[in-house]
This record gives C-alpha cells, sequence and structure tokens, in this order.
C-alpha cells in the first residue's frame, strides 16, 4: 500500500525550468532546495516543463546529456524557430495551466520559483497579472539568475518597448525605456538569487534594479556562475530570505 503524499495539501508552488533543460533536471538541481528543513514540509514545489524543444543548455553535458529531450520557453537564438508573438503566448498559458490542473494537490498556488529562462518566465507571469489588476494567484517568485527584460505575454504590454515580445529575441527590446515609466515596474514580492560569477549578472541586476519597483525586492548574491547553488551555506541564506518573504506576506 502506498503512503500518501504528504505534501498534498500544502500551498503549491510552480516551478519552472531554464532553457535547453527540463522539468527533470530542474528538480535534480533544486535538491538541496526541495530537501531543506525549511522548504519541504511548507511548500509543495510542481514542475512544468516548456512547450518547444531546443538544444541542451549550459551545464547540462554531462551529468544530464542523456535526459532529453531539452525544452525552451523563448527564443534566445536566431536559429530557433520563429514564432508569432500571440502564438507563443497561447501557448505558454496553456503549457501552464495544463500543468496546474493535472497536478493532484490540494493547496492554494502562492508563488513561482524560476531560474534562468524560467526566472524571467516567472517575473513575466507576474506582471502580467500585475496588469490585469488581479490578486492572485500570485503572491511573490523566487527568481534565480533571472534577466531583463521581462516578457510581454499579453498584447497590450507587447506594445511596451521595455519588453520582450514573446516570440522575439531578448536583445530587441529598449531596457531604458523603463526609466521613463517608473509607474510601470513589477510591484509583487520578489526574492532575487545572483552569483557573481555570471556572465549574466549585469542583466540580472537591471532586472532588480530596473524592473522592480523599489523595496519590493530581496536580493541574495552567492560566489558562483550560472548554476543553481548546491552549497549548505549558500542555499541556507537563500532559504532563510525565502522563508522570511513568505512570513511576512503570511503565506
Amino acid at each position: 500500500m502506498s503512503t500518501p503524499d504528504p505534501t498534498l495539501g500544502l500551498p503549491r508552488i510552480l516551478a519552472i525550468h531554464g532553457g535547453g533543460v527540463n522539468s527533470a533536471i530542474f528538480k535534480a538541481q533544486l535538491r538541496a532546495f526541495l530537501n531543506h528543513d525549511k522548504l519541504k514540509n511548507r511548500f509543495r514545489f510542481v514542475f512544468v516543463d516548456a512547450p518547444f524543444f531546443c538544444d541542451e543548455g549550459v551545464g547540462v553535458h554531462p551529468v544530464y546529456s542523456d535526459w532529453g529531450p531539452f525544452r525552451r520557453w523563448f527564443r534566445w537564438l536566431e536559429s530557433h524557430a520563429e514564432i508569432d508573438a500571440a502564438a507563443c503566448s497561447y501557448e505558454l498559458e496553456y503549457t501552464i495551466e495544463r500543468c496546474m490542473e493535472s497536478d493532484p494537490g490540494t493547496g492554494e498556488w502562492v508563488g513561482l520559483l524560476g531560474f534562468s529562462q524560467g526566472a524571467k518566465l516567472a517575473a513575466s507571469m507576474l506582471y502580467e497579472q500585475q496588469l490585469q489588476g488581479k490578486d492572485g494567484p500570485w503572491r511573490f517568485a523566487v527568481i534565480l539568475a533571472g534577466r531583463a527584460p521581462m516578457v510581454s505575454l499579453n498584447p497590450e504590454s507587447e506594445e511596451f518597448p521595455w519588453m520582450q515580445s514573446a516570440g522575439g529575441l531578448p536583445d530587441a527590446a529598449d531596457l531604458d525605456s523603463i526609466y521613463e515609466r517608473p509607474d510601470m515596474k513589477l510591484k509583487i514580492p520578489t526574492l532575487h538569487v545572483h552569483g557573481l560569477k555570471d556572465e549574466g549578472l549585469h542583466l540580472h541586476r537591471r532586472l532588480v534594479e530596473d524592473y522592480c519597483a523599489a523595496g519590493t525586492a530581496t536580493l541574495v548574491e552567492w560566489d558562483g556562475p550560472h548554476r543553481i547553488p548546491i552549497k549548505k551555506s549558500d542555499v541556507d541564506r537563500i532559504v532563510a530570505a525565502w522563508t522570511d518573504l513568505a512570513d511576512e506576506y503570511g503565506i
């Protein structure tokens, strides 16, 4: 007789993998967090697979080379197949809704967790919720190595010059244009984790400093490259900030 899953009734967090991996790899990479005493009995983590296929990403070889197929949420290379912005947004929304509906958990959906391209999507989903004037379901996000710009997920935000088109490449966005619209910054709480040896650090910092409203973003830095931290001292600091954020907002 199987043992009931003890996480079924816990508040749920949607876990969004980076580009060039998949949900199984992301789950393995997050093991230090998933097994942490302060998280494992507090949240249920639900992992979603991106709808588009691609070559393996950074950090996959050699450990996860046989874990394909590898997936992506958006284009980041010219070689990735072009797609209409509306079609891309639809695929993303459909994929995420299908994952959420199929999860057997009963706890409320409360947060998003993403790494790299998944972190970009997590921030973008918060922004989309804010633009729609909704109070939920997402109350916070943990953004691991998330770069500016955020991605537009509806026709309205496709017109914002500081946003990356859902079907386009990130370089096409005018990041400086957000300076003219401080009222349009992301106001939903976020926790950002930056590796100080990450080649994309300058864009990670721009997401915090330029795209998030003052007082809403918490930052934890660690001495590492573009990967998910696994060292206990780094993980403990991140988890402490994470649980502090959840406590502050009653999650």
